[in-house]
């Protein structure tokens, strides 16, 4: 929120020196108590040496894809390679159209979200023009600009059969959150992604599987989330969600007590790759 700037400022700064790995900022730019998602990454990055970013997850239909690609692409080339793109069909749909966004079905948000995807892996080809002409999105004879550092990866938010199919045919990551999903749930969902990339001829194993969790790690006492309590409730639940095909954890919290007792109690018993 932008009333805890430095508090934001202080989190990053601690996470980059604990050897975290990733940092994710929620994109919801008609929230008046939030920073633009992507002014508040470039500085972040700019205050850190080592840890990468990404928005959890960018609110494509405020975002324009091609604008979008460029952002990313800039941003990973000024950090030397520290950029990763979240990317999600869209929510909340009278606060996007209060901005001035489109409202859009579920089904045509998934069309848009696959024509965006497009379009963004064009921005980032090398090409010196491109072209494609979608229902929602279109560009003709664009100059794209500087390719990214390094291979941006798409990540994508979701949680319905057709966009778990979406992202094993064309996602490099899948980014839920638990809470919106329960662990029991994650093997089928996980499954359904890699049956999808096997058909398209993918290796499912390259998509990666991002989960955001949060809660408060205790002394001792159960709280009533399914993460509130102590460490080893924490490792039990996360050792279920790792066991059902995650491979990455993303810890939405900006209290520094709690951001260091999860690097030293949680992620030396999950393995190393804990955002």
């Amino acid at each position: 929120m932008a009333a805890d700037q430095q508090r934001i400022i202080d989190a990053v700064r601690l996470a980059d020196q604990l050897g975290f790995d990733l940092v994710g900022i929620q994109d919801h730019p008609y929230q008046r108590r939030f920073f633009e998602t992507w002014t508040l990454l470039t500085y972040l990055a700019a205050l850190t040496t080592r840890i990468r970013f990404f928005p959890d997850v960018a609110n494509l239909p405020l975002r324009p894809p091609a604008v979008l690609a460029k952002a990313a692409a800039s941003l990973d080339l000024l950090s030397d390679g520290r950029c990763e793109l979240g990317l999600g069909a869209g929510g909340f749909w009278d606060a996007i159209e209060a901005m001035g966004g489109p409202r859009r079905t579920p089904a045509e948000s998934v069309d848009a979200l696959e024509e965006a995807i497009a379009i963004i892996r064009l921005m980032w080809s090398g090409q010196p023009s491109i072209s494609y002409t979608g229902r929602h999105y279109s560009v003709r004879g664009l100059h794209p600009g500087p390719a990214p550092a390094h291979p941006i990866g798409i990540w994508v938010g979701a949680y319905r059969p057709r966009m778990l199919r979406l992202i094993g045919r064309l996602a490099d990551g899948w980014v839920p959150s638990l809470g919106y999903v329960q662990p029991d749930a994650l093997p089928a969902m996980n499954a359904l992604i890699d049956e999808t990339a096997g058909v398209a001829g993918r290796d499912p194993k390259e998509i990666r599987r991002i989960l955001n969790v949060g809660g408060v790690i205790t002394d001792g006492e159960r709280g009533d989330g399914i993460l509130d309590g102590p460490p080893g409730q924490w490792i039990e639940v996360l050792g279920r969600c790792r066991e059902a095909g995650m491979d990455t954890f993303i810890f939405w919290s900006e209290d520094r007590e709690q951001i260091e007792r999860f690097a030293q109690a949680i992620v030396p018993a999950l393995g190393k790759r804990t955002g």
